[in-house]
C-alpha cells in the first residue's frame, strides 16, 4: 500500500502545483530537498536534482537531455558532482535492503522510474514524498556515498 509521510504542521505538500518560488519550499530531510518532475519524462533529473542541491533546469541543460535518462547519464552526472556511486546494481525486496543513500529504479505499471531513497525516506519524483516504495514489479538501486 502507497502511504505518504504526513508532513509537519505549516509545510507545504511537497506534491502540491509549483507555486512560481524555488525548490527550497518543499520537504526537507538533511540535505535532500525534494523536487517533483519537471515533466512526465524527467524523473531523472529531479533524482539528480535532489542529490546535487542543482536545480532540475540545471540538470537538463547539464546533460543536455529533456527526456527520459539513462543509467549512464545518471551515473556521470553524479560523478562529475563528487559523488561516489556503485558500479553494480543491486535488486531489492524490502526498504530495510536499502543503503542510506541510494537511486532507484522502478518498474512501475506504466514505465521504468527513477526515484531516490534516503535516510529512510523515499523521494520519489512522480508521486511525492513516501515511507515506502511506489508500487512496482521490480525494484535496482545503486548506492551513493557524499
Amino acid at each position: 500500500m502507497l502511504k505518504t509521510t504526513e508532513l509537519p504542521q505549516g509545510r507545504q505538500d511537497p506534491c502540491a502545483e509549483p507555486t512560481g518560488e524555488s525548490m527550497t519550499e518543499t520537504e526537507k530531510n538533511g540535505n535532500i530537498v525534494y523536487v517533483r518532475e519537471p515533466t512526465d519524462l524527467q524523473c531523472g533529473q529531479a533524482v539528480l536534482a535532489m542529490v546535487t542541491g542543482l536545480a532540475p533546469e540545471q540538470v537538463t541543460k547539464e546533460l543536455g537531455n529533456e527526456r527520459e535518462t539513462n543509467l549512464k547519464e545518471m551515473k556521470s552526472c553524479l560523478r562529475r558532482h563528487g559523488l561516489w556511486v556503485s558500479d553494480e546494481r543491486v535488486e531489492v525486496r524490502d526498504r530495510s535492503d536499502l543503503p542510506a543513500l541510494c537511486m532507484l529504479s522502478l518498474e512501475t505499471p506504466s514505465c521504468w522510474h527513477w526515484s531516490l531513497f534516503s535516510n529512510g525516506i523515499f523521494y520519489d519524483p512522480e508521486h511525492g514524498v513516501m515511507d515506502d516504495f511506489p508500487e512496482c514489479a521490480r525494484k535496482y538501486y545503486w548506492e551513493i556515498r557524499r
